[in-house]
């Protein structure tokens, strides 16, 4: 089933939730362990960022919503920083492709 000891291992720790490749540092990382957005989006990030990379865009929100000037009062804002938060923490790349 597994070609190699390190396939073995990265299934292990990504199976088991002690660590995971995270998509935007590429490491061995802790995954986040409490839900950090609602719907498939969240599921999305808990499957594919780990929580030092989703730390650091909870710093980086605050910075880009005050640059862009976001008012959450106009509904293509949260559409404006959803689509932030999928460029920096590289939720659009194919993680398969660069491999």
């Amino acid at each position: 089933m597994f070609s190699n000891e390190r396939t073995v291992q990265l299934f292990c720790l990504e199976r088991y939730g002690e660590a995971m490749i995270c998509v935007r540092c590429r490491k061995d990382h802790k995954p986040i362990s409490e839900i950090t957005y609602p719907g498939e989006l969240g599921r999305e990030i808990q499957e594919r960022i780990c929580a030092d990379c989703w730390e650091e865009w909870q710093r980086a929100e605050v910075m880009v919503i005050n640059e862009l000037k976001l008012n959450f009062m106009d509904p293509g804002a949260n559409d404006i920083l959803i689509q932030q938060m999928r460029e920096f923490l590289c939720l659009d790349t194919d993680s398969a492709a660069s491999e």
